[in-house]
């Protein structure tokens, strides 16, 4: 009994300390990037009028909240500063599961 508690705990550990990017479908993100508009200024590895994925997902390495601040940021809409000096109002989006998973793709890179 004591070792099928242990075996089961030890499942369930194991089963919460896969990261969240294993579940990422990388072809749903990038259509979900598309039907909401973000490839206009976003890419994944190339600096547009707004930063890369890699770059938001350096800036974010490493911190348990990233994937929280992420989706406030793009629920808020908040007026961003570009590379070239220009201001304007982000999008601001519904965070559903296809959006969640946009955000997880985005912090894996």
């Amino acid at each position: 009994m004591k070792a099928t508690y242990l075996i089961a705990t030890a499942a369930a550990a194991l089963a919460f300390a896969i990261p969240a990017s294993a579940a990422v479908d990388a072809d749903a993100a990038a259509k979900t990037a598309k039907d909401n508009g973000c490839t206009k200024c976003h890419s994944v590895d190339k600096t547009k009028k707004g930063p890369s994925y890699q770059k938001t997902a350096a800036k974010y390495k490493g911190k348990a909240d990233a994937e929280a601040k992420l989706s406030e940021f793009l629920t808020k809409g908040p007026k961003v500063k570009m590379d070239d000096g220009s201001e304007e109002e982000h999008k601001s989006v519904k965070i559903d599961p296809a959006m969640k998973n946009l955000i997880q793709f985005i912090l894996a890179q």
